[in-house]
Parts: C-alpha cells; sequence; structure tokens
C-alpha cells in the first residue's frame, strides 16, 4: 500500500521562553467524502484529481522516548499531544495532493517522470507528497526548520528505502535545519539535483514584507538572498530546475491586518536569478485558473468552511534552470 495506515504518534510538547501521473497510484473507487479522513481521503482526492493530470520559535517537541529519558519534574511540564493519521500526512499544510499541479507544471517543462530523480524540497512541511514521490522511484531529500516535523517523523520507517510498484524503488531522507546557512545542513543536503522544489515558503511576504510584522510570521534564510540562490545553483546538477510555487489568499481588506502569506511572488528577482547562473522560463506567472480547478477537485470549496475559490485562492509560479554546459541560450 502506498500510504498505510499509521500507529498514532503521542507527542509532548514544553513551550520555551519565547501529476505528472505521480498520484494517480493512490486511486480507489471514489465515494462520499464526508466522514473520510486520512489515507482514505487521499485516495478519493486523487481519484478527483485524476482527469487534470496530463503529463523554533515558541515550542519545543519531543517523541515519548525522549520523554521518558527527563526527569520527572521535567516530565511534568509536558503536555501530551496525540498525532493521528490525518496529522501524520498533513501536518499543518493540508493534502499532499495539492502538489500535483507543481509536477503538471514541471511536466509542461519536459519532465518525463520522477523515478530515478533526485529531488529536493526547500520547507517540506510534511512527508505525505513526499512519500509519494518515492513510491514513484524518487530520490527525495526534504529540509525544514518546523521543530514539530523531528519527532512527529522519528520512528525510522519514516526514512529510508520505499518500495514502489514494480520494479521501482525510491528514498526519502529528512533534514532538520537551515539551509545553506547551517554548514551541516548544507553538506547533509549535498548537490546532484535535477529538481528543486518549494511550494508556500519562499514568498515575498515572508522573505520583504511590504509593512512592519512580527517576525514569526515570516521565513528567515540565514543568509543573504544571492548566498541562498547560489546555494540553489551549487544543489543542481547542469540541466536541473528550481520550481517556487505559492497559492496565497486574496489580499487583505482595507483596515485589516497585513497578511505576507498574501504576497506569493518570488522573493528574488529577475535580475537575481540570473546574477546566480540561471535561466529563466517562468516568472511569476499566473495560475490562478488551473489551481482553482485543483482545489475544487480536493474540496477545498466544501465541508464546513468552504473556500471561495475565485475570491481567497491565487496562484503564481516561477520557474528557473542550470543551464547545461555550453548551452547559451537566453
Amino acid at each position: 500500500m502506498l500510504l498505510p495506515p499509521i500507529r498514532t504518534h503521542r507527542l509532548l510538547f514544553a513551550v520555551s521562553v519565547l501529476c505528472q501521473a505521480i498520484f494517480l497510484m493512490t486511486v480507489a473507487a471514489p465515494v462520499a467524502s464526508a466522514q473520510k479522513t486520512g489515507v482514505a481521503r487521499i485516495r478519493e482526492d486523487a481519484a478527483n484529481l485524476m482527469p487534470m493530470a496530463r503529463h523554533d520559535v515558541t515550542k519545543t517537541f519531543h517523541t515519548q522516548a525522549e520523554a521518558d529519558k527527563m526527569d520527572a519534574a521535567r516530565r511534568k511540564s509536558l503536555t501530551a499531544v496525540t498525532i493521528g493519521e490525518s496529522f501524520y500526512y498533513n501536518t499543518r499544510y493540508g493534502s499532499p495532493l495539492a502538489y500535483a499541479r507543481p509536477l503538471e507544471i514541471l511536466g509542461e517543462s519536459g519532465l518525463k517522470s520522477v523515478s530515478e530523480k533526485k529531488i529536493l524540497d526547500f520547507g517540506y512541511g510534511t512527508v505525505g507528497h513526499l512519500r509519494l514521490l518515492a513510491y514513484s522511484g524518487a530520490q527525495v531529500v526534504g529540509v525544514e526548520v518546523d521543530p514539530l516535523l523531528p519527532a512527529l517523523y522519528s520512528d525510522p520507517s519514516d526514512q529510508g528505502a520505499i518500495k514502489g510498484k514494480g520494479e521501482r524503488a525510491g528514498k526519502i531522507q529528512l533534514i532538520d535545519g537551515s539551509f545553506p546557512g547551517d554548514a551541516a545542513v548544507k553538506k547533509a543536503v549535498g548537490e546532484g539535483y535535477d529538481i528543486i522544489i518549494s511550494k508556500n515558503t519562499l514568498k515575498n511576504g515572508y522573505l520583504h514584507p511590504s509593512q512592519p510584522v512580527d517576525k514569526a510570521l515570516l521565513v528567515d534564510l540565514g543568509v543573504e538572498d544571492a548566498v541562498f540562490l547560489r546555494a540553489l545553483h551549487t544543489a543542481l546538477k547542469p540541466g536541473g530546475k528550481v520550481l517556487i510555487y505559492n497559492l496565497s489568499p486574496g489580499p487583505g481588506k482595507p483596515g485589516e491586518p497585513y497578511k505576507p502569506w498574501a504576497d506569493g511572488k518570488s522573493p528574488f528577482s529577475t535580475s537575481q536569478w540570473e546574477t546566480a547562473g540561471f535561466r529563466i522560463l517562468a516568472f511569476d506567472r499566473d495560475d490562478n485558473e488551473a489551481a482553482r480547478k485543483m482545489g475544487h477537485a480536493i474540496g477545498w470549496d466544501t465541508g464546513p468552511e468552504p473556500m471561495s475559490l475565485a475570491d481567497d485562492l491565487f496562484a503564481l509560479y516561477t520557474l528557473v534552470e542550470k543551464p547545461p554546459p555550453g548551452d547559451t541560450r537566453p
């Protein structure tokens, strides 16, 4: 089974001082989604998406095993949180099948299959889509700074080899820390990637907000923009691509607080990308129509709190390439 039902996780935290057809393999006969969660919901969402496929600031988390090693006083300060199947695969970021559209874009740019491809996800957020990619034969590396994820994905089976369909075998590696500012993290990430993808992390509003905002709401790269872009370029193999795909809500209405996450433009200008050695294939391209079709297929416009897709779902993407040696095309 591709996405197996999982054991229940019990995490503890302390408050500190502060498709191309990737996802189609999950398809089962569609049934009403009213009571569906976890893997069952992912399967149904995949069935609905099939027709669209053409080609640490405030909390510290611990596993139960880590808590068992603490003294009684510290254990008493912890609060237990039980994590079920849906949170394991979706965490706080929604269905892993929302990666179907970014993969379609890569398919449109020439990617035939992810089998045997090396893929880096910057700000992966959840293991669900990484497992789907690994099942399809990809060697997937996810890097994150969210302190929850090392505890959530602490079981040995959460990483390593993933037996895929037929002869395909993929692999998942999860890395905790800041890339590329942390030298150990940069070394662990390594090089030779065919694809680097970042979804809903590298937003202009998160890196370069237009108004003063709580730093807890922002993304701190830990390095200058130029250093970050050079690190992406170094990590790619020649001909490799970087895709930034951002889904955003509508901007706040007059009088409402500023929402940095609503500015989904590329945080890096065309000149910054080009200076770092990239060829720009698409820059801040509007993907609203396709994103809204995907949102409807996944059911974001249904349920107890339906989203108005036309008013509150906007998509932009930037796609760049590391040209192969000798390739001087503009």
